[in-house]
């Protein structure tokens, strides 16, 4: 198998494996922990597959990252909306990133190794449902435009603004404050069992353990009514539904004083052929401010669109 080093670290995609930068040792925390601490942040122009076009490519050369950043940069303009449209955000208003990622992966997703995620097709029909009857009821909306939670994992992806995390860790429990939706997971690592398997959420139920320098989180006890990615930048995977027998495993590595790769090992039987894995390097930026993410659930968008949808049955359409 051939090797490609990059200057930060090694990925082997099949695996997810990562060499921390030679040399280097994580900082502790006063409890002896290793420091995960800080604001962190994961935008990032790499795309969430890998494009059918680099089947077969799992590292990017240094001049073709150049040019896809070179490309993201022209295309960071606003343009008029198409016609019958009435637009979105301008430019300002988005924080999607310019870079690739800095293993120079062409995906996110690193296993399978063709860097696409393995959808079961009553997957991605349900999808296509609760696409077609988005306006009848709130139950096929997605949980992020209800403001419920943008999910776990799907917190942790890459989207058009808002991509900071901030990492508070406490003895016995590791804190991440999301900025989108403003969510709050507490992670306790401490060795207790998860909850009884009838106690169900939408997040699910983490618990976390070392393993050397690494934080896994493992996360069972979901209640099937959420998303496994919520967001545009996620491509097709976006409104794929979880099912209660949803299982992640996230590792949390620090691999130099301003990364850590964040990988997520995702296994629902209902919903995949196979378990499949996404990797992220999350960079720190202590000059990032996080502001308040207002958005309750309830909020007058989805009240707009339910009402859009009755006026569209009562035209007969």
């Amino acid at each position: 198998m051939s090797r490609v080093f990059v200057s930060l670290f090694a990925i082997v995609p099949m695996a997810g494996a990562v060499l921390a930068q030679d040399g280097w040792t994580p900082p502790r925390t006063l409890d002896g922990a290793p420091d995960l601490q800080g604001i962190w942040t994961n935008a990032t122009i790499t795309p969430f597959e890998r494009p059918e076009a680099m089947s077969g490519q799992a590292v990017l050369t240094e001049e073709e990252a150049a040019e896809a950043e070179r490309q993201a940069a022209l295309d960071n303009v606003d343009r008029p909306p198409p016609p019958g449209s009435v637009g979105s955000y301008n430019r300002f208003w988005f924080d999607s990133g310019t870079d690739v990622v800095s293993t120079r992966q062409t995906s996110l997703v690193v296993d399978p190794p063709d860097g696409r995620v393995p959808l079961r097709p009553e997957a991605i029909e349900r999808r296509a449902d609760y696409l077609r009857r988005n306006a009848d009821s709130w139950i096929y909306m997605s949980p992020w435009d209800r403001c419920i939670t943008r999910g776990m994992p799907g917190g942790m992806f890459p989207a058009g603004y808002n991509n900071a995390y901030r990492i508070v860790q406490l003895p016995g429990y590791v804190v991440i404050l999301y900025e989108m939706i403003h969510d709050a997971r507490v992670i306790p690592v401490d060795d207790s069992p998860h909850l009884p398997a009838g106690v169900r959420q939408w997040d699910g139920d983490s618990r976390g353990r070392w393993e050397g320098n690494t934080l896994v989180v493992d996360t069972r006890n979901y209640n099937g009514k959420g998303w496994i990615a919520t967001n545009g930048a996620a491509g097709r995977i976006r409104g794929i539904p979880q099912s209660e027998d949803l299982h992640v495993v996230e590792r949390f590595t620090r691999v130099a004083d301003d990364t850590i790769l964040w990988e997520a090992t995702i296994d629902d039987p209902n919903v995949y052929t196979r378990p499949w894995t996404v990797a992220i390097p999350l960079t720190r930026d202590p000059e990032y401010e996080i502001y308040e993410y207002a958005c309750q659930e309830g909020n007058q968008a989805v009240a707009n669109v339910l009402s859009g949808g009755r006026a569209r049955d009562a035209a007969g359409d």
